[in-house]
Parts: C-alpha cells; structure tokens; sequence
C-alpha cells in the first residue's frame, strides 16, 4: 500500500503517547532471525546466530512476555470480544482514510465530525497520506484528538498507520516542514548489507513516527527484486537476494518496534517478480510455489518466524501456485494455506488498498471484501465504497455467507495487537 488512489475520506487525530512495549515482547522478540528457508546470499546477522527457522513454529527470538501478562492480555482480548456487537466487530475489520471515515473532501484535523462517525462506525484503524500531513503541531493534534475520540468510542486505541519505508515511499519524510532525517532509496540501505544499518532506519523513521502519534507502519518493504523490469518496486527493494532482503527487513522492523512501532511486512506473496502495477490493475508472476520458496517468500518466513504483527497481502496473481488468477489477497489457498498454514503466521493479515485496479476493476465493493475474509485475511485495507463493504459483511452473516466465528478468529488477532498499545 504506497501510492493507493486519491478517493479518500476521513478524518481523526490520535494520541502522541503509545506504548507497544507489552505486545511487542510477545511478537517481535529481541533478536530478530532470519529464516534459512533457501536460496544463496547473506547468512543471519550475529543478532540471529543460533536461532532456529523454518515453517512456522515457535522461534528462537529471544525475551518474551512472562507468562502473567500474556496471560491477562489474552483474558481482556475475550473480555472485550465477547463485549461488541456484531456491528462493531465488523467496523473493526476495516482500516480506511478520515476522507472516508467522515466523507470531507480533505481532512487535515480531527473534530466533532470525526467524533460522530467514529461512534457510528468504530473502525479498527485509519490511514494517513500526504495531504492530511500539514505540519509537526498539526498532525500532532489530529491523531492525539482521534485517539481521544476512540478511546471515547470505542474503549481502546485506533490503529494509525502511514506508509513511511525510507527513500522514495515516506509521507512524512518528503514534506519539507518536517526536520526529521531523510533516506537514500532501500537498494542503497539493502547494498549496505549491515543489519544494524537497516535497524538505524527503523529505529529513526519509528522515533518520528511515535513523536507524531502513530503507531503502524506499513515498512519494510519485503520485496524481493528478481525481475529487473519491474517498476511498481524497483528501489524499494532491499535488493535481489531472500536472505539479505530478509535480514534488512528485520533490521528495519526491530528498529521500528524497539520505538513503539509496530512494523508490516509486504506485499506477500512477493511482487518483485511482476511487470504489471496492481495499482492500475492486473499483475501477476509465473513463479512456483518452490521457486517462490527459494527467493521471494524468504523474507516473509523470516517475519512468520519472528513472529512480526503485520504482514500485507497484495493483489498478484500467482497461477502456478493456486492454479488460477485469483489475486493473493482474495486467495484462501494463498492466505490460509500457505501463509498460516505452511509458513506457520500468526499475526494479522492486512490487504493492501481494495480501492486498486487489480481489485476494482473486477469486483465489487461488497464481492471482494467478503472474498478476501473468507480466505482469511483480518483487515481490509481501504475499500472501494466502506459504506457498501461494510454493510456488506453484516448481510453475509445473516446469509451465512460468512460466520460469526469466521469474524472473531480476526477481532482477536486485531483485538491482541490493539489492546496491548
């Protein structure tokens, strides 16, 4: 999600001071390992050495939560769960702009307006673009004012996210009436080759981050650029190696999380092998699934492995691995078999924007959404019309279209990471 389209419409402020500590001793460990799934290039940094790898099972990360905190978090996660109407289960599964939140035309503050449509559609997170993003003291008080508001609303914290990799992708990093420091695109950082040059990245872009009151950024890019014609991509790439783009991207997000961040791998399963722009419409690869397991999907067990808070499923069209083109974000086989099931993810599954061509110019607001949470995923970012997708996951569960149980295996998942910020 990083140049998604420009029908936007929503509006909230959040609070400056967030602390992800509690969760992110559970899911992103102190030494951040990754995965020997294959391929040739960088062994795991001297943070890592030692780890185990492979699909999926518990990992050797390092520190978790005592048991007593996990313990009560679990607890107030069913507490909360068994608190919401299916109404609000439902807005949670969304994350959307304030243009589409509030219907304005651009939302540069939070006010009664977003109030309002927070209590009539408590999401579960908004996300920000350039131009909601005026000024330090401006964007300081639209998430602190939000946060007031969701907490208000809602009885916990909004998910706040923005795109901010570093290079040529950073909302933040290119308005010029922010002073923070500004990045060379990831190839340079990924040529490096240093894990503790990717965590000095995450580290500064999450210290920014926090000070201006969000807390999901949607970084590392975890591309792997095996296909030099690509151009959706490119230099966003930490480069063409699985292990090195591995490593950089959990540099990346150790730095993030250590600054109360909370990091998301993307685009599963991979879109440095694709010609197409999923933004403007069809992308596919021809890869296998073994190819893909020697290359692309390297990064992406690296953060199943290490237990990373959120990955997000592109759009790409993988033919030889579900047989047919079904994007990766509608795809139950992509999704449940082989992220959770294969590769053993326990995080949330994040689409990216439903509002891009790969989605929109073939299905249907209500069609997609209620596709991409029967595959599996837990949060749909920015549909095409929320009102329609919304409404349309209360109707697939009077249908039984889609199960109640279906929804809360997402709420909790979404409700573990929100309650412990």
């Amino acid at each position: 999600m990083d140049h998604r389209k420009k029908n936007r419409r929503n509006k909230l402020k959040r609070l400056p001071g967030l602390v992800c500590a509690c969760l992110l001793a559970v899911l992103l460990l102190t030494s951040c390992t990754p995965s020997n799934q294959g391929g040739t290039g960088d062994s795991a940094p001297p943070e890592a050495e030692g780890s185990g790898s492979g699909g999926g099972g518990d990992s050797a990360q390092g520190d978790s939560a005592p048991p007593d905190e996990a313990s009560a978090l679990e607890e107030r996660v069913r507490q909360k769960l068994s608190q919401m109407t299916l109404e609000e289960k439902a807005a949670q599964l969304f994350m959307i702009t304030p243009e589409a939140l509030t219907g304005e035309e651009t939302v540069t503050a939070a006010d009664g307006a977003t109030y309002d449509a927070l209590k009539a559609r408590p999401v579960g997170g908004l996300v920000y673009f350039g131009e909601n993003i005026v000024a330090p003291d401006q964007l300081k008080a639209m998430t602190g004012s939000t946060q007031q508001y969701a907490e208000e609303t809602q009885g916990m914290p909004l998910l706040l996210a923005i795109d901010e990799e570093g290079g040529a992708v950073a909302r933040i990093g290119h308005n010029p009436n922010f002073a923070v420091k500004k990045y060379p695109d990831m190839a340079s950082i990924g040529a490096d080759g240093r894990f503790e040059t990717a965590y000095e990245v995450g580290q500064t872009i999450g210290s920014y981050l926090r000070e201006y009151g969000l807390n999901l950024d949607f970084a590392p890019d975890a591309d792997v650029l095996t296909n030099p014609r690509n151009t959706v991509i490119g230099s966003r790439s930490f480069g063409t190696d699985g292990k090195r783009v591995a490593k950089m991207a959990l540099g990346v997000a150790k730095g993030l999380a250590d600054q109360g961040i909370l990091p998301c791998f993307k685009h599963f399963p991979g879109h440095g092998a694709t010609e197409g722009d999923t933004h403007a419409g069809f992308a596919y690869t021809n890869r296998t699934l073994d190819e893909m397991k020697e290359s692309e999907l390297i990064p992406f067990q690296a953060a199943a492995d290490n237990h990373i808070p959120f990955i997000m499923i592109s759009h790409i069209s993988a033919p030889n691995v579900v047989g047919d083109n079904t994007p990766a974000s509608l795809s139950q086989e992509m999704i449940t078999g082989i992220l959770r099931g294969q590769m053993g993810y326990d995080g949330v599954v994040i689409t990216d924007a439903m509002e891009m061509g790969a989605i929109a110019n073939t299905y249907g607001a209500k069609d997609a959404v209620i596709r991409s949470l029967q595959a599996g995923a837990d949060i749909i970012l920015m549909p095409q019309d929320f009102e329609e997708a919304y409404k349309g996951v209360l109707d697939a569960v009077a249908d039984g279209t889609l199960s109640v149980q279906r929804i809360d295996e997402s709420l909790e998942r979404i409700l573990r990471v929100k309650l412990a910020l």
